[in-house]
């Protein structure tokens, strides 16, 4: 024999009415049905859940503990529910997003606090990968969207451009480039290029951005590259929007290369007609693409 859910929200309104009396008038049932059922529950689990020498229905200490675990079980049924309500009206069980880390996460958490503050229920998982490794992963785990620098483009796939990120060429102020106006390729080359790794299995993705040099370290993110850089340790490309405070202050300085030391990309937010959204992933697109607006980059 199972326990009765029920029986649960009959030891609520006990407690909460402090009489068999009053607890079956509120329940509509005669008192002896809920002196029953009450009984009933004590004999399956083998433990006194009131004490009966008492005027008003006070639990027992280990009345007390059942009925606590008794209200998680009653608001776990409350949310799948909830839960089951939601999907009804159209929201996904999970959504899965792939960033690429070259792009700003605040704007990307900012729809994400918004989704939370609407009460989705959908389960959303966010993935991080650079270059060819977001569509890669994107493929992979058949996710839903993917925000990318850059893609092998297809006739199923959705983009929608985001605003232009910038990139500077940075040195730290000690480096020997700092000091060195109108360099020139081979001058670049006799130093240490510092780049992100390609986090694709097959490391098929071309970076035109790179200098061709022999002395190139590859890095796993924008956060280790930024510490390198700063450390002197060679020169790199760095999204403006994280280095903002180090050039103000000067710890890293833009290089005076001759090709150029600024560039813009498009970055496109990209969903693919084989796998349509639903109703949270419209919402969760509409929003990023709004916090990206907004955004001052």
């Amino acid at each position: 024999m199972r326990v009765d859910v029920d029986a649960f929200k009959l030891l609520e309104v006990l407690v909460e009415e402090g009489s068999f009396s009053k607890a079956a008038e509120r329940l509509h049932k005669a008192q002896s049905a809920v002196s029953y059922q009450v009984k009933k529950l004590e004999q399956h689990l083998g433990v006194n859940l009131f004490c009966r020498d008492q005027y008003r229905a006070e639990l027992t200490p280990e009345g007390k503990v059942i009925l606590a675990e008794g209200q998680k079980l009653l608001q776990n049924l409350a949310n799948i529910e909830h839960l089951a309500s939601r999907f009804s009206e159209g929201w996904e069980a999970k959504l899965e997003l792939v960033v690429d880390g070259a792009l700003p996460m605040e704007p990307i958490m900012k729809a994400l606090k918004r989704m939370a503050s609407q009460q989705v229920p959908t389960k959303i998982q966010l993935n991080m990968e650079f270059l060819g490794g977001v569509q890669a992963r994107f493929e992979r785990d058949n996710a839903d969207l993917m925000l990318v620098k850059d893609y092998r483009t297809g006739p199923n796939y959705r983009p929608q451009p985001l605003p232009d990120i910038k990139s500077v060429l940075v040195v730290s102020s000690d480096h020997p480039l700092a000091g060195e106006k109108s360099v020139s390729l081979f001058d670049l080359q006799r130093y240490v290029e510092l780049t992100i790794e390609d986090s694709s299995p097959e490391i098929n993705y071309r970076d035109d951005l790179q200098f061709g040099g022999d002395k190139v370290f590859y890095l796993s993110g924008f956060i280790m590259k930024k510490n390198a850089l700063e450390m002197g340790l060679g020169f790199g490309w760095m999204p403006d929007f994280l280095i903002h405070e180090e050039l103000n202050r000067g710890d890293l300085v833009e290089v005076d290369f001759q090709g150029g030391s600024r560039y813009s990309f498009t970055p496109k937010l990209v969903s693919t007609m084989e796998r349509p959204l639903g109703k949270a992933g419209r919402l969760f697109t509409d929003l990023i693409l709004e916090e990206f607006d907004i955004a001052n980059f």
